[in-house]
C-alpha cells in the first residue's frame, strides 16, 4: 500500500452536497471531477438550442448545474469564485473511467443503499489500487454498501461524512468498514484534518453514526416535550439556544435550515434499524411533523417551516407556526426570568443555574438535558469508543459549546445522577461504575493544563488526544509561560525563542489598555526573543477599536485625551512594523477596522482560511485612524516603479474604494485577491493549527536572516487624486447611492489616501500620513451624525445610514 498525497479527486453526485464538497476540495487547491447521471430527456431550452441527448452539454447537465449553482449559493461554499475553475463537470457513463487518474473518489449519490451498492460496483470496475474511495452517507451502513465489492477494494474504502455546508462545518466523521486498512484510516485522518481543515471523529458503522444519532434523539425529545408541556416553538427556542450552549438558531430555526424532510429521513433511519423498543419509540415521528412534510412546510428550502417570513405594510416580519391549530401567527418574544439571569453568566455556571431553576424554562431544560445525557452515555461503546469523540462530534457538527459529557461536568455529575435516580430514571451502568470507582468528573485538567478524559473501557483517565502542533494559550499560562500582562493583553513564551502577544480585551475591541501594552510587549520581545506572533483564541481576532469609549470621550469634550490615545495606538502599531524582530499576525474570523490595522503593521500574516478582513469604519461615520489608510495605500501601490511613468490612480482607487465601501473579504484567499493580504502572507485551513503555523513562519524568517524594514517615502496623488475622487463621490450623492454624511466621510478618505492638498506625485513620510489621518478622524468623531451612527450601533447592533 503506497499512499501519497491527494492531488486530484472525483465526486460522484452533483447535488447540493456533492457540489459543495467539490467546492471545498477546490478551495484547498485540489482539481476535482464532478460527475452525475446522464439525463434521459431534453429540457425545452435544450430543444430550442438544437441540442440532442448526445450533446455534452446535455449529458453533463446535472454536473454543470451543480457547478454553476455554487456561484449563486448564499452560503459562499467557495473561498473565491476563481476556485470554480478547478471543478470539471462530467457524467457517469462517459467519465467514470477518469477516476483511474485520481487519488480519492467520494460518493455523494442519493441515500439509497441499493443505488450506492450499484455505484460502488461500477467504481471498482474503473478503480486502480491505492485510490481511496469513500461514501458521504449520513447514516447508511458502510459495510452493507460495499458488501459485493472485493476485499482488496474494501481495504481502501471508508465513510467520510461531511456536515452541511462543508466549507463552514468543522465536523467530519470517519467510519471504517470491517476491512479498511489502518494505513488508510491514519492517512485520511491527517489529510482531512490538516489539508481540509476538519475536526475528525471516529464513528462506528451504526445508524446515523455519532452526531446525527445523538442530535436527532435530542431534537425528537425536544419536540415531544414541547407537545407535552404545551409550549410554543418560540418558548422552546428561547431555552434551547445560547442558554444551553447551543447556537442562536436553537431547535426549530435549525430545523428550518436543515430541512424538515432531511431531518425526518435521518430519524426514520434509526427508527427502521434499531431493535431497542424504547429507542424506536424515541425516534417515532409525531403526526404533525409528517403533516408538515406533506404540506411542504420544509423550512428554508420551501420558504416556510416552523417559521416563515411574511411581507407586511411595515416591511417583512417573522411568523411562527402554531402546531395546535396548524396556522401561522406573528412571532412572539418568549420571556423567562431565569433566561435573563443566566445571560451574563459564564456558560457552565449559567447552564447549571438554568437546569436547577424551578420555573417553566428550568424544568423544560432539565427534562431535555437529563434525557440526552442518559442517551449519550448509553451509546458508548455502540456508536463510539469514548466520550471525546461524542463531545467533539456534537460541538463540531451541531455547533454546541459543550458536548454531552462536558455538559454533565458543568452541572455536576454526582449530584445530577442522584437527582435523576430520585426522579425514577435508570442510570447507565458505565456511569454507575465510574462513580463507584470515585471518579466524579468526565474530564480532568492538571496543573499544567493537560486535559484527560474518563475512559469507560479502562476505568481510568486517559489523555485527550491533541496534536502537538496545536498551541493552547491557556495551557501556556498554566505552565507559567506568562511573561507579562494586564487585563487586556498578555505576552506568552511559545518556546523556541518566540513569544505571543495575546489580546483579550472585552468583545475583542482594541482598548487603550491593550495598545499601551503593545509598547511594553515589543520592548520585552526585542530584548529576549527572536520573534513574535500576534494571536489569540477568542471568537474573533479583533473587531476594531472600542467605539463606546471614543464616543464617551467625544461627547464629554476630552479631545486632548483622545488625541493622546490615538497617537499611542499609531505609535504602537508603528513599533510593531519596525520592530527589530519578525512579527507575524495570526488573524481569524472577524478582523475588522482596527483589527485589520493591527495585522497590516506586522511583517507577515498567517491567516486562517475563514478570515473576514476589512476597514469598516465608514459604517460608524469614521475613517481608519491607526494607519489603515496608509497601509492599504502601500499594499495597492507597492511594486510600482518610480522610474516608469505609471498612472497610479487605478491602484490608489482600489484602496479608496475598499475603505469607502467598507469592503470585507469572505475568506483569506479573497482578502489576498482584494490586495488586503500580500502574496507572501500564508493561509492555514485548520484554525486549530494557526498559532503553530504562525510560529513556524516567525522561525523561518529568523533563519532567512530577518532585517528590520527601512523607512520609505510614499508617493501620493495629492490634489489631483482628491479632485478625481471627490467628483466620483459627488456623482454617487446625486445618484442617491450615498447620504451627505457619507459624502463627507468619503471625501476625508480621499484627502488622507491622496496625501492632502499637495502637489501631485509628491513623496511623503508615513508619519505625515498618520498625522493627517488622525486630524480627519478626530474631526469626524466630533460630527453629530457620526455620533448618531455610533450610538445606534451600540444600542441596536445594526448600522445606521444617516
Amino acid at each position: 500500500m503506497a499512499l501519497k498525497e491527494i492531488r486530484k479527486a472525483a465526486v460522484l453526485g452533483a447535488g447540493v452536497m456533492g457540489a459543495t464538497i467539490a467546492a471545498h476540495l477546490a478551495n484547498v487547491g485540489i482539481p476535482v471531477y464532478l460527475l452525475d447521471i446522464v439525463p434521459r430527456e431534453l429540457t425545452p431550452e435544450e430543444e430550442k438550442q438544437g441540442l440532442t441527448l448526445k450533446s455534452p452539454e446535455v449529458r453533463n447537465r446535472l454536473a454543470i448545474k451543480g457547478k454553476q449553482d455554487l456561484l449563486k449559493n448564499k452560503q459562499k461554499p467557495l473561498y473565491s469564485d476563481s476556485n470554480i475553475d478547478l471543478i470539471t463537470p462530467g457524467n457517469f457513463e462517459d467519465d467514470l473511467s477518469k477516476i483511474k487518474n485520481v487519488d480519492w473518489v467520494i460518493e455523494v449519490v442519493v441515500e439509497n443503499i441499493e443505488i450506492k451498492k450499484k455505484v460502488f460496483k461500477q467504481v471498482e470496475e474503473n478503480w486502480s489500487e491505492d485510490i481511496i474511495v469513500s461514501s458521504n452517507t449520513s447514516g447508511l451502513s458502510i459495510n452493507e454498501m460495499v458488501a459485493d465489492n472485493s476485499s482488496r477494494f474494501r481495504q481502501y474504502f471508508l465513510g467520510t461524512h461531511f456536515f452541511n455546508p462543508p466549507r463552514w462545518m468543522k465536523l467530519l466523521e470517519i467510519i471504517p468498514c470491517h476491512d479498511t486498512s489502518d494505513e488508510v484510516l491514519s492517512f485520511m485522518h491527517r489529510f482531512c484534518e490538516k489539508v481540509l481543515g476538519k475536526g475528525v471523529v471516529f464513528a462506528k458503522d451504526t445508524p446515523n453514526f455519532i452526531a446525527n444519532r445523538i442530535g436527532t434523539h435530542a431534537m425528537m425529545h425536544t419536540i415531544k416535550l414541547m407537545q407535552e408541556e404545551k409550549m410554543t416553538i418560540e418558548e422552546v427556542d428561547s431555552i434551547t439556544g445560547p442558554p444551553m450552549g447551543h447556537p442562536k438558531s436553537a431547535s426549530f430555526r435549525t430545523l428550518d435550515m436543515v430541512g424538515l424532510d432531511t431531518f425526518c429521513h435521518v430519524a426514520r433511519t434509526v427508527y427502521d434499524k434499531t431493535e431497542d423498543p424504547e429507542e424506536k419509540t424515541s425516534f417515532e415521528l409525531p403526526d404533525f411533523l409528517q403533516k408538515m412534510v406533506d404540506k411542504k412546510l420544509l423550512g428554508d428550502k420551501t420558504g416556510q417551516g416552523f417559521y416563515k417570513k411574511v411581507k407586511g405594510e411595515n416591511g417583512s416580519e417573522i411568523h411562527a407556526l402554531d402546531i395546535e391549530i396548524f396556522e401561522y401567527r406573528p412571532r412572539e418574544k418568549a420571556r423567562f426570568d431565569i433566561i435573563g439571569k443566566t445571560r451574563h453568566e459564564e456558560l457552565a455556571k449559567g447552564f447549571k443555574m438554568l437546569v436547577n431553576s424551578d420555573d417553566k424554562a428550568g424544568r423544560f431544560a432539565w427534562e431535555l438535558t437529563k434525557r440526552f445525557l442518559i442517551y449519550s452515555a448509553s451509546m458508548i461503546p455502540e456508536i463510539a469508543d469514548d466520550i471525546v469523540n461524542i463531545d467533539r462530534a456534537m460541538r463540531w457538527g451541531f455547533n454546541w459549546k459543550l458536548g454531552p459529557f462536558e455538559s454533565w461536568d458543568a452541572i455536576g455529575v454526582k449530584e445530577s445522577v442522584e437527582r435523576i435516580k430520585n426522579e425514577g430514571l435508570k442510570i447507565p451502568g458505565n456511569i454507575e461504575e465510574m462513580l463507584n470507582k470515585g471518579f466524579d468528573n468526565f474530564y480532568h485538567e492538571d496543573e499544567k493544563g493537560n486535559l484527560s478524559y474518563y475512559d469507560f473501557s479502562s476505568g481510568n483517565y486517559k489523555p485527550v488526544p491533541v496534536s502537538p502542533e496545536i498551541i493552547s494559550l491557556p495551557a501556556l499560562k498554566k505552565q507559567n509561560k506568562l511573561i507579562m500582562g494586564n487585563d487586556d493583553g498578555s505576552l506568552l513564551d511559545m518556546g523556541d525563542g518566540v513569544c505571543c502577544l495575546e489580546q483579550h480585551s472585552p468583545q475583542q475591541a482594541l482598548s487603550p489598555l491593550f495598545w499601551d501594552f503593545i509598547h511594553e510587549a515589543i520592548e520585552e520581545a526585542e530584548k529576549n526573543y527572536v520573534g513574535m506572533v500576534v494571536g489569540n483564541h477568542a471568537n474573533n481576532f479583533c473587531v476594531g477599536a472600542n467605539v463606546a469609549l471614543m464616543l464617551m470621550g467625544a461627547q464629554s469634550g476630552e479631545w486632548e485625551m483622545l488625541e493622546q490615545s490615538n497617537v499611542s495606538l499609531q505609535n504602537g502599531l508603528m513599533k510593531l512594523k519596525y520592530a527589530k524582530i519578525p512579527v507575524v499576525a495570526a488573524p481569524f474570523q472577524m478582523t475588522l477596522g482596527g483589527g485589520m490595522e493591527l495585522i497590516s503593521h506586522c511583517d507577515r500574516v498567517q491567516a486562517a482560511a475563514d478570515t473576514f478582513l476589512g476597514q469598516v469604519e465608514m459604517g460608524m461615520g469614521l475613517i481608519p485612524g491607526a494607519g489603515g489608510n496608509k497601509e492599504l495605500l502601500i499594499r495597492m501601490t507597492e511594486g510600482l516603479r518610480d522610474d516608469i511613468n505609471t498612472d497610479r490612480l487605478p491602484f490608489v482607487q482600489k484602496a479608496f474604494e475598499a475603505i469607502a465601501m467598507a469592503t470585507v473579504s469572505n475568506s483569506a484567499q479573497h482578502a489576498r485577491e482584494l490586495g488586503f493580504l500580500r502574496k507572501t502572507d500564508k493561509i492555514s485551513v485548520n484554525q486549530d493549527y494557526l498559532l503553530h503555523d504562525a510560529k513556524n513562519t516567525v522561525l523561518a524568517m529568523v533563519l532567512e536572516g530577518y532585517k528590520t524594514p527601512r523607512l520609505k517615502k510614499i508617493r501620493v496623488l495629492g490634489e489631483y487624486g482628491i479632485a478625481t475622487f471627490k467628483a466620483g463621490v459627488q456623482n454617487m450623492l446625486w445618484g442617491g447611492y450615498i447620504t451627505e454624511h457619507e459624502q463627507k466621510v468619503a471625501n476625508a478618505i480621499a484627502y488622507v489616501i491622496c496625501g492632502g492638498n499637495i502637489k501631485p506625485n509628491s513623496l511623503v513620510s508615513e508619519q505625515y500620513l498618520l498625522d493627517i489621518e488622525r486630524e480627519k478622524f478626530k474631526s469626524l468623531l466630533g460630527e453629530p451624525k457620526t455620533q448618531e451612527r455610533i450610538t445606534h450601533f451600540l444600542t441596536t447592533g445594526k448600522p445606521l445610514r444617516n
